[in-house]
């Protein structure tokens, strides 16, 4: 880079470029266009709501500028010059760019664009998500929703290393530390059941009745504040569980429960919407009523994030919702 007099010189991939000191301003530009368009200074002033000597000074000014001649001046007509041409297609470009970065600026502050890492436990997957989504999406066209199933604490971890940027996990979670913790939706725990169960010809049935049954629940790793509610549920009511398969997902626990190989506690929302496959039946008596608690967690929310947050709470929160 060399200077001379009021230019900078720059030297890039081979081309010289000559750019002043003083950078050009787009309300010059934009009276350059209204100048160009009408070529009639008179004209043009009146489109900028101004008075025309100071249209003609910013027009000699931008001209200074950039030490070339726009347009040529006479008593009769006002002409643009090759220059004045090329730069008039320029600028309406600079001026459409300025203006999208502007609007993309406020719909960025505003969560309308960006993207967001979201995580869920899998009991919401044919429940609460598909409707966040359908939702959120009709809103905000622009927002890249990442998806990704885990278990709390894997969710804990991803929003701690900045891997996720909001979780929808099961309370209570242990040690969340520095993650905010929101609680959205209490459900509760019920029975399931195979169809042909003896005991799925009760009403309701008392957590004491499962105490000789073979149990389907999920390891503690994946899903630690959980599995111990469970576990201090059935100490409650006198025993402790005789666990025979312990799956992830709750679907595979749904399929094992059908097919015969034990019982299982589940969310009612989430069991009732297996017809034809479970028996679902309350739970009553001690230990019971056992809650399932679904909750927002983040550590720091973006604009999209935080939309996506207001989006799920509204939703949650509206009259015709059903977990």
């Amino acid at each position: 880079m060399s200077k001379s007099n009021k230019y900078v010189t720059y030297y890039f991939d081979g081309l010289l470029i000559l750019r002043r000191y003083r950078m050009i301003d787009l309300r010059l530009m934009r009276q350059y266009v209204a100048v160009a368009e009408t070529l009639n200074f008179r004209k043009a002033a009146q489109r900028l709501n101004m008075s025309q000597p100071p249209l003609s000074v910013a027009i000699r000014r931008l001209e200074e500028c950039l030490g070339v001649q726009l347009l040529q001046r006479s008593t009769r007509a006002t002409q643009l010059t090759p220059a004045g041409v090329v730069f008039l297609v320029e600028a309406r470009q600079t001026l459409l760019q300025a203006e999208r970065a502007c609007e993309m600026a406020r719909r960025s502050a505003a969560g309308m664009i960006g993207t967001i890492r979201l995580s869920f436990v899998d009991s919401i997957v044919d429940g609460l998500l598909p409707e966040l989504l359908r939702r959120y999406h009709a809103e905000n066209p622009n927002v890249d929703i990442q998806l990704q199933e885990a278990t709390p604490p894997e969710q804990l971890d991803g929003l701690r290393d900045d891997r996720l940027d909001l979780g929808i996990l099961v309370l209570p979670v242990m040690e969340p530390r520095n993650i905010h913790i929101e609680p959205l939706f209490e459900d509760r725990m019920v029975a399931v059941l195979p169809q042909d169960h003896p005991l799925a010809h009760d009403a309701c049935i008392a957590l004491t009745a499962l105490a000789d049954q073979p149990w389907i629940l999920f390891a503690a790793h994946h899903g630690p504040g959980m599995h111990s509610r469970i576990l201090s549920a059935c100490a409650t009511a006198g025993f402790t569980p005789r666990v025979v398969q312990k799956p992830r997902q709750m679907q595979t626990t749904a399929g094992l429960v059908a097919g015969g190989v034990g019982v299982a506690l589940m969310p009612n929302s989430y069991a009732r919407r297996q017809p034809g496959r479970l028996e679902v039946r309350e739970l009553i008596g001690p230990g019971t009523p056992v809650p399932y608690v679904l909750a927002l967690a983040y550590r720091e929310l973006s604009p999209c994030g935080k939309s996506l947050r207001d989006e799920t709470i509204k939703l949650v929160q509206s009259p015709e919702f059903h977990l």
